[in-house]
């Protein structure tokens, strides 16, 4: 059994003057309070707040190999530059707010689920909505869900993550007529045998787009390239091609462009250890640049009566 602990983050902890923060059980978002430009970056793996009805039988060390350690506060720089920022609170391995909610495994649950469900990929591999293994080899259950308790899960944690990005990256739109969203993770600097990569070494990042679906190319290219210049080893759509979010944000025919960031952990942290090393203090800062060039690009894509 895993119990609820505090989760304190650079979102919650301390706040400055030039933004605004609302936060609740599922999420923290981070808006400016002024200068607003249509660019949202969230953050979807970033909590390790477990539920207490959390009732699974791995250790907390494995629930951690799941978690996007420290990626909130990597990106706490966004609101500075105009962005807004979205944070969960609750660990993917409890539900994973970047999947399809019809990305369930049947076959984990007491019972069938009374909506449609279409497993994909991800549920194959064990890692749907709900997730099947920690890690290779390790189920995260000794029994059977039930259908109220991922109800639950669905309605308390899950709908109010996706409902608050949607909420934000809509006004974002009404407000400017486009939309920048960047969809932010990080990965282990190997796969393994969950991984359509197993075994494989990984660049320092990864930005995705869906296959070219999600966003305008021209962001794609941009957001590469400029990785790129600040020394980073960058490849596109490979081994990640992007998760379900991005289809439910994006719309490019409609200036509505969103993509995915995977950072390599070994850039900012120990892995094993789950802390950070002296690596953080320089990708973050590389990030700040990156953010603050972001935001003079998106002025230049606008027009004037779209961004004041």
């Amino acid at each position: 059994m895993v119990t609820q602990e505090n989760n304190t983050t650079a979102l919650g902890a301390d706040v400055s003057a030039d933004v605004r923060m609302s936060r609740n059980d599922a999420y923290v978002v981070v808006r400016p309070v002024e200068s607003s430009l249509p660019i949202v970056f969230d953050s979807p793996h970033s909590g390790a707040t477990f539920p207490a009805d959390f009732d699974t039988v791995v250790p907390r060390e494995a629930l951690l190999s799941g978690w996007d350690a420290f990626v909130d506060e990597l990106w706490a720089c966004v609101p500075r530059h105009g962005g807004t920022l979205i944070a969960a609170n609750f660990p993917r391995m409890y539900i994973d707010a970047n999947r399809a909610v019809t990305d369930i495994d049947a076959d984990m649950l007491d019972g069938p689920w009374p909506d449609p469900i279409a497993p994909e990929k991800y549920s194959a591999r064990g890692m749907g909505l709900l997730r099947r293994y920690a890690l290779p080899g390790m189920p995260m259950y000794d029994r059977k869900l039930s259908v109220a308790e991922v109800r639950h899960r669905i309605d308390g944690y899950y709908r109010p993550y996706r409902r608050a990005l949607a909420e934000v990256a809509d006004a974002a739109y009404v407000m400017h007529g486009a939309l920048w969203h960047v969809d932010c993770h990080s990965m282990k600097s190997r796969g393994n045998a969950m991984n359509v990569d197993d075994g494989a070494a990984r660049p320092d990042m990864v930005v995705s787009d869906r296959l070219g679906t999600t966003a305008d190319p021209a962001f794609t290219e941009w957001v590469a390239g400029t990785l790129r210049e600040l020394g980073y080893r960058v490849q596109v759509n490979t081994p990640y091609q992007g998760g379900d979010l991005l289809t439910a944000v994006s719309d490019p025919a409609r200036r509505r462009s969103s993509l995915q960031i995977e950072i390599n952990r070994a850039l900012y942290m120990d892995e094993a250890r789950f802390v950070k090393h002296a690596g953080f203090d320089t990708l973050g800062r590389n990030l700040e640049t990156f953010t603050a060039t972001l935001a003079r690009w998106v002025r230049a894509q606008a027009s004037p009566k779209e961004i004041p």
